[in-house]
């Protein structure tokens, strides 16, 4: 039986870039006019007042924009399992042409070819020794798509230090100005009181998107690669003859 696709990739891909633009471009994009109230600071106004530490979190945004675009393109059902080779392997392991099946696989390299492959070479071994290495080799294949998508975490992580980094910046910048004026106004502490708070509310916002995204990528591997693992397993049947058809 066909394992269920996930549901809506397009719509899946299509919120993960958008919501990784917005990260992106909410630090950058200017507003010509100004915020109601009068004397407001355009956005970009407010983001030139982050300092280092507001191009470090703009590092981070791009960083994580492009891998959230690439995982939205590259963990999918289609690539780890392509539908193409899951047809040809099950038409080889049916006719027992092992050989042959081993070779397509090693040439795929694939999830559903490594795990698969490998399986397909312990058959003499017996069943039950054929798909425990098919778990095995599974285990190890997840592993990596989960290293893989790991790094949305990291950057999810850093993204609100960075935003601390800035708030105590700017509460140096702050007191600086204190040390060195007899009467400071608010107007004086304003840039770096601006810097903390800017700098701060850009990591929380970055941290919130990434490791969102994070978790769903991680929730998508575990339910794909459990679906091709149990296609995999229905794909090996119990062979009549291990060596192939006579």
């Amino acid at each position: 039986s066909k394992a269920l696709r996930p549901m809506k990739p397009f719509v899946q891909r299509f919120v993960f870039v958008i919501t990784a633009l917005a990260a992106t471009g909410g630090a950058l994009v200017a507003q010509d006019a100004p915020v109601p109230h009068g004397g407001g600071k355009s956005w970009l106004e407010l983001f030139q007042a982050t300092g280092l530490v507001g191009y470090m979190l703009l590092m981070v945004s791009i960083g994580g924009m492009a891998l959230v675009i690439e995982h939205c393109t590259s963990i999918r059902r289609e690539k780890i399992a392509p539908p193409d080779i899951v047809d040809e392997l099950e038409a080889l392991i049916e006719a027992e042409d092992y050989q042959k099946a081993i070779e397509i696989c090693d040439d795929d390299q694939t999830y559903i070819s490594t795990v698969i492959g490998n399986a397909l070479r312990m058959r003499h071994a017996g069943y039950e020794e054929m798909i425990g290495v098919l778990e095995q080799t599974a285990a190890e294949e997840t592993f990596k798509l989960q290293a893989k998508i790991s790094y949305l975490s990291l950057l999810g992580n850093v993204a609100p230090l960075l935003g601390l980094l800035g708030t105590v910046t700017g509460m140096i910048s702050s007191f600086q100005v204190i040390e060195q004026l007899k009467a400071p106004t608010p107007k004086d502490l304003a840039l770096g009181v601006y810097e903390s708070l800017v700098n701060t509310t850009i990591g929380l916002f970055l941290a919130i998107i990434f490791l969102t995204a994070y978790f769903v990528f991680k929730n998508k591997v575990t339910k794909m690669t459990l679906s091709v693992n149990l296609q995999g397993v229905e794909m090996l049947a119990v062979p009549r003859n291990p060596d192939g058809p006579d």
